[in-house]
């Protein structure tokens, strides 16, 4: 039966651990029996005593010992002797209640990891080692090597034998079972040739002389369209070079600029169409462009005693790009309000 800790009874002073054990595990059972649990006083007891303290520490440093002692007998794969240390182990740290005791617990821990990993490298697969040195001699016997000396041409040589013609294409079909891949596809007239066939030289043709026939064919509209259009282009030429010679005439010692006598403020495609004709000018010599003291370009016309003392080896080309962004950049920076070049239309106002 249970004893009533109000009682007159005292118990008596606990000789040792196990004793205090006993007394703790025949408590558990009448609780049992009787339907009550072990109070927190019970616990602090079992904490506070030092003999049982001391014999779960004395059984720590016990199992530490005989792993250190037989390790090389647990290395062994047959010994199961780290699996009855671990579970011993876990048994005494259900009884861990202080510092110095966990600690033990944690160094038995490292040493026993230790002892696994190392027994875990010496285990291959199926018990067994891999020998390179033996696969390669079953290797070389499934493929059928010759030991003895051979004369025959059609065998391979190696370093202690010879192998038969076939020795790859058998280990190849051992082989094939394992992976799983499409059967290979043969050409039933022979493989193709890796070469690119040669280039074939090519005839050239004479190409034939257009005849005076041909050149009749051509309509006769279109010559007057385009002899039409040769006229207007040298009319528009010339009557720029009497816009561009009046006004010089007006003031010779006053530079003419070039952008203030090509630019129409009230139209940019009249802009670049007097860009272009003017581009004729400068072309046949019938005018030229210069920098004045401020680099900026200017144009005048040539006299004809210039033109033929010049010549068209000092000419310099340029091409010259503009913009509707530039086009009214240029009105604003040179205050253009007027046109010099009058189009044709307004020419007789």
């Amino acid at each position: 039966m249970k004893r009533s800790k109000g009682g007159g009874d005292e118990e008596a002073p606990r000789q040792n651990g196990s004793a205090s054990r006993r007394k703790a595990d025949q408590q558990q059972s009448d609780g049992d029996e009787g339907g009550s649990d072990i109070g927190p006083a019970d616990l602090q007891d079992d904490d506070n005593d030092q003999g049982l303290r001391r014999e779960i520490r004395s059984k720590y440093r016990d199992l530490i010992s005989s792993v250190q002692q037989n390790r090389e007998d647990m290395l062994s794969p047959s010994n199961n002797k780290l699996t009855e240390v671990l579970e011993e182990a876990n048994k005494l740290f259900k009884d861990v209640r202080q510092a110095r005791e966990a600690a033990l617990d944690a160094q038995l821990l490292v040493v026993a990891t230790d002892l696994g990993k190392e027994k875990a490298s010496q285990l291959f697969s199926e018990g067994t080692a891999f020998d390179p040195t033996a696969f390669a001699e079953h290797l070389l016997s499934f493929m059928g090597l010759n030991r003895l000396e051979d004369d025959e041409d059609e065998q391979q040589t190696t370093a202690n034998g010879y192998l038969p013609q076939d020795a790859w294409h058998r280990l190849a079909r051992r082989a094939e079972c394992c992976f799983r891949t499409a059967p290979s596809f043969h050409y039933m007239m022979g493989s193709f040739y890796a070469e690119p066939p040669p280039p074939k030289q090519r005839i050239e043709r004479q190409r034939k002389a257009p005849s005076k026939e041909a050149k009749r064919i051509m309509p006769t509209q279109l010559k007057k369209m385009e002899e039409s259009q040769q006229e207007a282009t040298e009319k528009e030429v010339e009557r720029i070079l009497g816009y561009l010679k009046s006004y010089y005439q007006d003031d010779p010692t006053s530079p003419i600029s070039y952008y203030e006598f090509v630019i129409d403020p009230s139209s940019f495609s009249r802009t670049v169409e007097n860009i272009f004709h003017t581009s004729f000018l400068i072309r046949d010599g019938l005018a030229r462009m210069y920098l004045d003291e401020e680099k900026l370009p200017c144009i005048a016309p040539v006299e004809e005693g210039e033109v033929e003392a010049g010549g068209s080896t000092s000419r310099k080309q340029c091409i010259l790009s503009i913009s509707p962004k530039i086009w009214k950049e240029l009105i604003d920076a040179f205050d253009i309000r007027d046109s010099i070049i009058r189009p044709p239309n307004k020419q007789n106002d």
